[in-house]
C-alpha cells in the first residue's frame, strides 16, 4: 500500500519536501504618498495602512528594510485634484533616493488620483481618450526615471501605452529602467478601499471600457502577449485570488516574470474577518500569498508585507 502519508508526520519532514516557499524577497510593498510633513492618516478601510508624508514614509522604508523588504509601489494622493500634482511622486522619488540611495523604487502610472472624474486617461464629453493619454503617460514615466524611479509599472490600462513609454525612456537613455506592466488588470470589485485611500473613484461611469472583463481568460492572455511584444519586462495580474488561474496560464505560456497584486479588498476582508475573531489573520495570509507563488507569480505586491515579513522572521 502506498502510504503518502509518511512525509507528513512531522514539520521537519514536511519542511524538506515543501515544494513551493513564500520569501521577503518576493514582496513588494505599496506606499501612499501626500503632500506635507510628520503626515500619518490611517486609512479607515485598510486598517494599518497609512497615508505618509515623505518624511515619514522615509521612516517606514527603514522599518521595511531591517525587516527584509526591499521593493517599494509608490502612489501620489494630491491634496487637490490637479494634474500638476504628479509631481509629489517625483519629490518622494528624489527625497527618499537622497537619504536611502538603494532603496528600490516602482512608480505606478496613472492618472486616477489626479482628475477630476477620476478616470486613469484624459477625457473628453464622457469619453476616455486613449492616444492622448499613452501621450501624456510616456511623459509622466520619463519624469519618475528622471527623478530616480527604478522601474515604471503604468497601470491605467490604455491600448499601445507600453509601446509608447519603452520608446520614450529608450529615447532618453534610459534603456536600463524596467517596465512592470499591469497587463491583465480586471474590472474587479475588490479596488473600493484602494479608491478610498487614494482618493480615485470615477465620478461618471465605470472604468469598464478599458479595464478587463472579468469573465475573459483568452483576452487577457491577449493583452498579456501584446505587452510583452511592445516591451513589457514583467507583466501584473491584478486582482490575484479571483484569477489565479490567470496567473497559471500566464506563467505557462510566456517565459516572462509574473506580478500579481493582492489588491486592498482582499486585504481588508482579512483584516476584518481577523478583528472580529473569525480567522487566524497569520496563517490565513501565509496560505493566501503561499497560493499565488504555487500558481506561478514570482512578485508579490501585497498590504501583508510588513506582516509577513516579521512571522517569517519568527518560523
Amino acid at each position: 500500500m502506498k502510504r503518502l502519508r509518511r512525509l507528513r508526520n512531522n514539520e521537519t519532514i514536511r519542511s524538506l519536501i515543501r515544494e513551493t516557499h513564500l520569501t521577503t524577497n518576493d514582496l513588494i510593498y505599496p506606499l501612499f504618498i501626500k503632500d506635507g510633513y510628520k503626515i500619518k492618516e490611517e486609512i479607515p478601510s485598510m486598517p494599518e495602512i497609512f497615508r505618509l508624508s515623505i518624511d515619514m514614509a522615509i521612516d517606514e522604508i527603514k522599518t521595511l528594510r531591517n525587516l527584509g523588504i526591499n521593493a517599494f509601489l509608490l502612489f501620489g494622493v494630491p491634496n487637490k485634484k490637479d494634474l500638476k500634482c504628479i509631481n509629489i511622486v517625483n519629490k518622494a522619488l528624489e527625497e527618499i533616493k537622497s537619504e536611502i540611495k538603494d532603496a528600490y523604487l516602482i512608480t505606478d502610472v496613472c492618472l486616477c488620483s489626479y482628475t477630476e472624474d477620476g478616470h486613469c486617461g484624459i477625457t473628453k464629453d464622457g469619453i476616455i481618450l486613449n492616444d492622448e493619454s499613452v501621450e501624456l503617460l510616456s511623459e509622466i514615466s520619463l519624469s519618475y526615471a528622471q527623478s530616480g524611479a527604478d522601474m515604471i509599472a503604468p497601470s491605467d490600462m490604455m491600448d499601445g501605452r507600453v509601446k509608447k513609454i519603452r520608446k520614450t525612456l529608450d529615447k532618453n537613455n534610459f534603456s536600463d529602467i524596467p517596465i512592470m506592466s499591469y497587463s491583465a488588470k480586471f474590472a474587479s470589485s475588490f479596488y473600493g478601499p484602494f479608491r478610498d485611500a487614494a482618493n480615485s473613484a470615477p465620478k461618471f461611469g465605470d472604468r469598464k471600457t478599458y479595464q478587463l472583463d472579468i469573465a475573459n481568460k483568452n483576452e487577457a492572455l491577449r493583452e498579456i502577449a501584446l505587452d510583452i511584444e511592445e516591451g513589457a519586462d514583467i507583466v501584473m495580474i491584478k486582482p490575484a485570488l479571483s484569477f489565479l488561474d490567470i496567473v497559471e496560464a500566464t506563467k505557462r505560456t510566456f517565459n516572462i516574470p509574473v506580478a500579481v497584486y493582492n489588491v486592498s479588498g482582499e486585504y481588508s476582508m482579512v483584516k476584518a474577518a481577523a478583528q472580529k475573531g473569525w480567522i487566524d489573520e497569520k496563517e490565513v495570509v501565509l496560505e493566501t500569498l503561499t497560493s499565488m507563488k504555487r500558481a506561478g507569480a514570482d512578485i508579490i505586491i501585497t498590504y501583508h508585507a510588513k506582516d509577513v515579513a516579521k512571522w517569517l522572521s519568527y518560523q
